[in-house]
């Protein structure tokens, strides 16, 4: 599975409370191959990663398929650990439940 970390641009601040790191670091341990994406600082240069997810926070995983994965850097890095990152490919913008795309046969999101 190809995908890409977009991350902060500091790869100097290696500890623990860095979201980033802790992401990246969880990614190192597994074995996960990833292509390191580093963007803005500051948030308000986070256009790019605004379009691409949806929101300005980092770390962001984005999959093969253009999907992307985000959560607290605790929870991405516990999915990681626990090799359920594949099942949140395609799940949607913010990568929970809520923002996966209705079921077939569903009557959500109405038709045509």
């Amino acid at each position: 599975m190809a995908i890409k970390l977009h991350r902060c641009p500091n790869l100097w601040v290696k500890i623990s409370a860095h979201p980033c790191w802790k992401v990246q670091k969880t990614l190192d341990e597994q074995g996960v191959e990833y292509e390191l994406v580093k963007g803005p600082l500051r948030r308000g240069k986070r256009d790019d990663l605004e379009k691409l997810s949806g929101q300005r926070l980092y770390p962001v995983i984005e999959f093969e398929d253009g999907s992307i994965y985000r959560e607290e850097a605790a929870d991405m890095a516990k999915t990681v650990e626990e090799g359920k990152l594949s099942e949140k490919a395609g799940a949607g913008a913010l990568g929970g439940p809520d923002t996966a795309p209705p079921a077939e046969g569903s009557t959500e999101g109405g038709g045509a």
